[in-house]
């Protein structure tokens, strides 16, 4: 049975204040949500500028239909509260007092300027976690800016992606702001971890350059040990002639096959031949005739359907899989079994589908797995503004009237 109760959720009993727009910060109170946290996220009056993103349903935009939105913001409430003012100011200071965790990436030497740093924060709460996803960090770009592309340009990823006498190329999507976010959520659940040992706060920085520095693989090592680019060039879809997409009869196939791998994929192809051949019976002959071992691969994926690739590896342990699309994806038979995707409800986006969590602590969900497996719609703008700032901080309804006048909240 899935869990109905906080109880049964991995983070139950985490307050988190999240001053997230876009996508980093969004993305890790995201996670913290869906594993039990209550998330309570501020929202400047005209809103995140995420719900100005698209797509929205039949191509009209609305702030309350963002697919962007409404997919980052599952499971949180949200109030408005413009925290520049000295009065919405001393509202937000209130809240951090409330909390135990404070999520956010506001432009760099934002909260600072108005007062509101880690530092000022922690004399009013002295166990608070703050995790500041940035996209350089402190140095010398340290009150820069930047998005998505700048991020994935400067860590280094631009300089790998693409064709090799083409440009570089960014990838599909916001994929540096989702690893930001998801190494935002990596260190909040090890700051939490600390705060249940020593009792004490303190302040997470996330560098969103930083993250994409960290996944260049052997690229960067092996530079830095022989100060040669050798394997730092681009290569376009093919790496090298066991790791790359090779088009097949109706598609694409992804092949990724380490040294101890390769006997499964020539069995696979019904090539037992080339574990003998002397041009493919070690990594070392495979490397000196890449060449010719990827004039073979490709014409054996020439001659291939992806589903019957897909038959294949399953029967034989191989590294090659077909290359889904978005609607493939959506009905594949293992995601349908693991019930990744959910659906939920919102009174002007209708019925969505979302993607669910992206670990598990048990063995899936009818056990639980410590997410809300009946996930929560994203919410209204300023939908719990009397919830929040009346039960948590005791402003009565005069109150917020006369706030709402002065476009504070």
């Amino acid at each position: 049975m899935t869990p109905e109760t906080a109880d049964d959720l991995a983070l139950s009993g985490v307050t988190v204040l999240e001053l997230g727009e876009d996508v980093s910060a969004p993305y890790c109170g995201r996670l913290l949500a869906g594993y039990g946290a209550d998330v309570i996220k501020v929202e400047p009056l005209a809103g995140d500028p995420a719900r100005r993103h698209g797509p929205f349903p039949y191509d009209i935009p609305h702030p309350e239909k963002s697919a962007l939105f409404l997919y980052l913001n599952t499971n949180k409430k949200s109030v408005t509260l413009d925290f520049s003012t000295a009065s919405g100011a001393r509202l937000l200071r209130r809240l951090v007092e409330e909390v135990d965790l404070l999520v956010e990436n506001q432009p760099p030497g934002h909260l600072e300027g108005l007062g509101l740093s880690y530092r000022e924060l922690a004399h009013l709460n002295p166990r608070l976690l703050m995790v500041s996803v940035r996209p350089f960090g402190e140095g010398p770009y340290g009150r820069w800016k930047a998005a998505n592309l700048v991020s994935f340009a400067s860590g280094g990823q631009m300089s790998l992606t693409g064709d090799p006498d083409r440009e570089p190329l960014v990838n599909a999507g916001h994929q540096a702001e989702y690893q930001a976010g998801l190494n935002a959520f990596a260190a909040t659940l090890t700051a939490l971890l600390g705060l249940a040992v020593m009792e004490v706060g303190q302040h997470v920085e996330v560098s969103a350059m930083e993250c994409q520095a960290c996944v260049l693989e052997i690229y960067l090592p092996h530079y830095a040990y022989t100060r040669s680019d050798a394997l730092s060039g681009r290569r376009g879809n093919v790496t090298s002639a066991v790791l790359g997409l090779y088009p097949c009869q109706d598609g694409y196939l992804g092949i990724h096959a380490t040294p101890r791998q390769f006997a499964a994929l020539a069995q696979a192809m019904g090539r037992e031949d080339m574990l003998t051949d002397e041009r493919f019976r070690d990594a070392v002959s495979r490397l000196l005739h890449n060449d010719e071992l990827e004039a073979e691969l490709c014409a054996w994926a020439a001659t291939q359907t992806r589903e019957e690739v897909h038959r294949l590896a399953g029967e034989f342990q191989a590294p090659v899989a077909p290359v889904l699309n978005l609607e493939e994806a959506l009905s594949s038979p293992q995601m349908r079994a693991r019930r990744f995707f959910q659906k939920v409800d919102h009174p002007l986006a209708g019925q969505r589908v979302y993607p669910g969590p992206p670990f598990r602590l048990t063995d899936g969900p009818p056990s639980g797995g410590g997410w809300r497996w009946r996930a929560g719609r994203a919410p209204l703008l300023g939908e719990h503004n009397e919830e929040v700032f009346g039960e948590l901080l005791g402003l009565e309804g005069p109150d917020l009237v006369r706030l709402r006048a002065a476009g504070v909240v």
